[in-house]
């Protein structure tokens, strides 16, 4: 076995389709869109390339059929919640159930990382944000959700036996749709709509800039500066509204506002892994066609929760209750969908999780963000709480 270089057309395919011989027969898997692998590697469409660096390989055996792949990156942007030290991470791992041909590729993230002044290694992650291929599955090994890493149950024998400890779980919660919410949400949202001074929204597409700043608002309230999450500017929000606006439900996405200010926000958009598991990673003109008329055809039944909060001055006050009972009572009557299933919450995020767990929602998937300190001899420590 020897390691190459993701560095021609070849390697690049090679790295590319690697998946399909791993999960080979298993119907599970969803073959993630090209265009989104390849732009995770293109410094023209990923920004992280702006601070930070990435480097590729492919394991290879003595036939020189590709059985491995890993990649490893630092971001300068990089950094969690008591960290004290610089940190690199690895992701888009890929290997057959071997545990030497996985260390190896364990050890050349290692020394390219080593090389770059990192004392750390946190794994699998993401080259960008953490909405996307971070972390490893242990539990729940059903179709993944829209840019959820995906990978055999083996993987997690291979990186903790190589040294890689639990840094913080994952955990995604999910129910069906129809399922009645407990009274205590119902009496909280009449105590609050009887207020004048707040009303929610639905989101509305042709208003997308003034529900981007909206958005913008409540999110570095509620959110930057936790678990490792950063302030959001809204030239950057505007456009992720931008790329959500074709595959959005307006229905799906809540605003509530007191005195006409936003305080909190419920963004859920379909699973369209739903209808991307029909196109076997291709984007072509026809294969936008058939993914346009599968959506059409209603084959998400699923929607996904991707941020859900509410600003610190209004928290515990019944106006989480107030944004999900307003939601519930238009998305439930329409019976669109027969699944919600929440994107990861932190470990580190007792709250959240307290709120997941009230819907009455079962822990569907587990995944893993390992951390592989360079020193051996200093102490491991795992994510603080928030």
């Amino acid at each position: 076995m020897h390691i190459l270089p993701v560095e021609n057309s070849q390697t690049a395919r090679a790295f590319l389709l690697l998946p399909r011989k791993i999960h080979a027969g298993n119907p599970e898997w969803i073959e993630p869109l090209h265009r989104d692998m390849e732009e995770v590697f293109d410094p023209r469409r990923n920004k992280a390339f702006r601070h930070g660096a990435c480097a590729r390989w492919i394991l290879v055996d003595d036939q020189q059929n590709c059985i491995g792949r890993v990649a490893a990156f630092v971001n300068r942007k990089y950094k969690n919640k008591g960290d004290d030290m610089p940190v690199g991470g690895m992701g888009f791992f890929e290997c057959i159930n071997d545990r030497r041909a996985a260390h190896m590729l364990f050890d050349q993230c290692r020394v390219w990382l080593q090389e770059r002044g990192m004392q750390a290694m946190d794994g699998p992650i993401n080259f960008g944000e953490r909405d996307k291929w971070w972390g490893l599955l242990v539990e729940g090994f059903h179709a993944p959700l829209y840019g959820m890493n995906y990978n055999p149950p083996y993987y997690q024998d291979l990186f903790e036996s190589y040294g890689f400890e639990v840094f913080f779980n994952q955990y995604c919660y999910a129910m069906r749709v129809d399922t009645k919410l407990q009274d205590k949400f119902y009496e909280r949202h009449a105590q609050i709509a009887s207020n004048p001074d707040f009303h929610a929204e639905h989101y509305r597409k042709k208003d997308l800039e003034k529900f981007a700043a909206d958005f913008c608002k409540v999110y570095n309230e509620a959110w930057a500066g936790h678990g490792g999450l950063k302030t959001l500017e809204l030239k950057q929000v505007i456009q992720f509204f931008r790329k959500m606006n074709p595959v959005a439900d307006e229905h799906l996405v809540w605003f509530v506002y007191y005195k006409n200010q936003p305080i909190g926000c419920w963004l859920n958009i379909p699973d369209i892994n739903q209808a991307i598991r029909y196109l076997h990673g291709h984007f072509s003109l026809w294969h936008k066609l058939k993914f346009i008329w599968l959506m059409r055809r209603g084959v998400c039944k699923r929607f996904i929760g991707l941020v859900f909060g509410i600003v610190p001055a209004f928290q515990g006050k019944g106006v989480d209750s107030y944004l999900i009972i307003e939601g519930a009572n238009v998305i439930q009557p329409a019976a669109r969908y027969e699944e919600y299933e929440m994107q990861w919450i932190g470990d580190f995020n007792p709250k959240m999780i307290n709120i997941a767990e009230s819907l009455g929602t079962y822990r569907s998937r587990r995944l893993i963000t390992y951390r592989y300190l360079f020193d051996r001899s200093k102490p491991f420590q795992r994510h603080p709480m928030v």
